[in-house]
């Protein structure tokens, strides 16, 4: 959270989100408190049992988390990312960033073979 750089039409960049996306695991109230001291609002579903009737889930916030969940899945595609054999921190961002290439790539130039 602390790398995260927002750009913005104007000034400087947000260094923080609007919102944060979470599944049910991120149900915690340290995390809650968490987002809520640096005014993150939390996008995270509750169980029916914690659901209170002011509170309002925004559905379409949450849909678009999948857009992230896919992204991973093609990243472990890669097995050297998936196994993180690299232990250096700029090497394993080197083979996320060569994965994301290799991605686009197969994206940009599909192969005929089946």
């Amino acid at each position: 959270m602390n790398a995260v750089k927002i750009p913005q039409p104007l000034g400087r960049p947000r260094t923080r989100p609007g919102r944060l996306a979470g599944d049910m695991g991120y149900n915690a109230g340290w995390i809650r408190d968490w987002l809520k001291r640096r005014k993150i609002a939390d996008v995270i579903p509750r169980p029916e049992n914690q659901q209170k009737p002011d509170q309002e889930f925004d559905k379409q916030a949450y849909r678009r988390r999948n857009i992230v969940e896919r992204l991973i899945g093609w990243l472990k595609e890669c097995r050297a990312v998936f196994t993180r054999y690299d232990k250096l921190g700029v090497n394993y961002l080197a083979i996320v960033t060569l994965a994301i290439i290799q991605r686009y790539l197969r994206k940009l130039v599909p192969s005929d073979r089946a």
